[in-house]
């Protein structure tokens, strides 16, 4: 988004957006550490895993127009679980946040990156995060706090549906379990990128 976000009240919350803060709360604020850290290494090798054997010919490949290739996907999640590193480690310290990670971040030129070096990257930024969380305990208060921008789809009047902006304060264990939740949104988007892609070149090939 750019800057349309706002934090909202609960009272202004609608059903779907009150479901998705009682999952974090469920599996982030009131879950122990050791759970947390295990969905999110899970997560981060489940990953890791789907790309490494991907040559960067079929990594640059993109599913459609408008839509991004595998090596934008694993970009956007370089440069937004590093800025979320930092801040992870800030919330640990008992620091609060002022500005929030934003959604669709990606690097400069993220073509310009190869891709090997981009997979590096990746499961360096990973190591990162589980080290951080290696230094907390679930002694480590929880006062300090983050905006996260939420997306959630939201159904409408009309029975349609779209995706609602907001900015919601986490704190350290919430915010660690939307890391975890935001990388497995990806790997089903990285999946249907390569089934997209494999689909047209098959096609091609018939």
């Amino acid at each position: 988004m750019d800057g349309g976000a706002e934090i909202r009240t609960d009272a202004a919350l609608r059903p779907e957006q009150r479901a998705a803060l009682g999952y974090v709360r469920r599996r982030g604020s009131e879950a122990p550490l050791e759970a947390i850290r295990t969905r999110l290494a899970g997560t981060f090798a489940e990953i890791e895993a789907l790309v490494a054997p991907l040559g960067a010919a079929v990594a640059a490949r993109r599913p459609g127009p408008g839509r991004w290739s595998v090596h934008e996907v694993v970009d956007h999640l370089v440069e937004s679980d590093r800025r979320g590193a930092e801040q992870l480690a800030d919330l640990v310290a008992g620091r609060t946040v002022a500005a929030h990670v934003p959604a669709g971040l990606q690097s400069a030129d993220p073509g310009a990156i190869g891709w090997d070096d981009l997979r590096a990257r990746f499961a360096a930024v990973h190591r990162e995060i589980l080290e951080i969380l290696d230094r907390a305990t679930d002694a480590t208060p929880l006062g300090a706090s983050a905006p996260v921008e939420m997306v959630v789809r939201c159904a409408g009047e009309d029975g349609s549906s779209a995706p609602v902006h907001w900015l919601q304060r986490f704190d350290w264990k919430a915010f660690a379990i939307l890391v975890h939740a935001h990388n497995r949104e990806h790997i089903g988007q990285i999946r249907r990128a390569l089934d997209a892609a494999g689909s047209a070149a098959g096609e091609a090939g018939g």
